[in-house]
């Protein structure tokens, strides 16, 4: 049965960013899905926890600060003794700095890339030389974003970052398909989370972004749900380096 295709049981999914909006959204969903969920966080991932476990599923608590790559090893490392093998990795943790591109600041550059684009390559690595130890393939999900194809305004290293994940969601799937490790991304559009409360707030912004959704409305996390089970589970195995986009149709404008 093709159902079978996306289930998870027996799976290991580490989720980082996970103790609010898209990256519970997706963590929930794998779990949802079968799958035991490791939430990589620099905040109690309490309500994630309550909801995963809800489900039936294990799940394991670490806390890191990932602008610093040094903890990566230790934490798959963890993850590997709580579940015995890792078999997802999804890449949602990352921060967005706001100001003119005439007076960005070289931190706001540094500290954006490193968590949004560095962090994010070297915790793929990790991963797939753990994949490539347990000699069983895997799954990396990158984080991409609207700005992954468009330019924005405000947020230069923000776009720098997206769209550098986008590239090396490609080279690494261009590198590790041939061993069994699908790495693709999922490209959110503008979803309700606590991230965009002020613009949803913004009754001007909100008509304006609103107008040129197809969809007429916000997306959700539990949109996310069905993209990132099917890119975690066999029913994508022969899906490598693509970037899905959900956004209600705001590229199709």
């Amino acid at each position: 049965m093709i159902l079978e295709n996306f289930q998870l049981v027996g799976k290991v999914a580490i989720v980082t960013g996970c103790d609010t909006g898209l990256g519970q959204g997706m963590a929930c969903a794998l779990a949802q899905a079968g799958a035991d969920i490791v939430g990589v966080n620099v905040s109690d991932p309490k309500g994630t926890r309550t909801r995963v476990e809800a489900l039936g599923r294990r799940f394991l608590d670490l806390r890191a600060n990932l602008a610093d790559i040094s903890c990566i090893d230790g934490l798959i490392a963890e993850a590997k003794a709580f579940g015995g093998r890792v078999d997802i990795l999804v890449n949602n943790a990352g921060i967005i700095r706001r100001e003119d591109a005439i007076k960005f600041s070289e931190k706001d550059w540094d500290d954006v890339i490193d968590l949004n684009l560095k962090t994010v390559f070297f915790f793929s690595q990790a991963v797939a030389r753990q994949y490539l130890a347990q000699g069983s393939g895997g799954k990396i999900i990158n984080v991409a974003s609207m700005l992954s194809f468009q330019g924005g305004v405000r947020v230069p290293s923000y776009t720098a970052s997206k769209s550098g994940v986008v590239g090396i969601t490609r080279l690494m799937a261009n590198e590790w398909a041939a061993h069994g490790i699908n790495v693709n991304a999922i490209a959110p559009g503008y979803m309700a989370t606590n991230n965009t409360a002020a613009l949803r707030a913004d009754e001007s912004r909100n008509a304006a972004i609103l107008d040129r959704i197809p969809a007429g409305r916000w997306g959700e996390p539990e949109d996310l749900a069905g993209p990132v089970v099917f890119l975690a589970s066999k029913a994508s195995d022969y899906v490598n380096g693509y970037t899905v986009a959900v956004d209600g149709g705001w590229l199709a404008r």
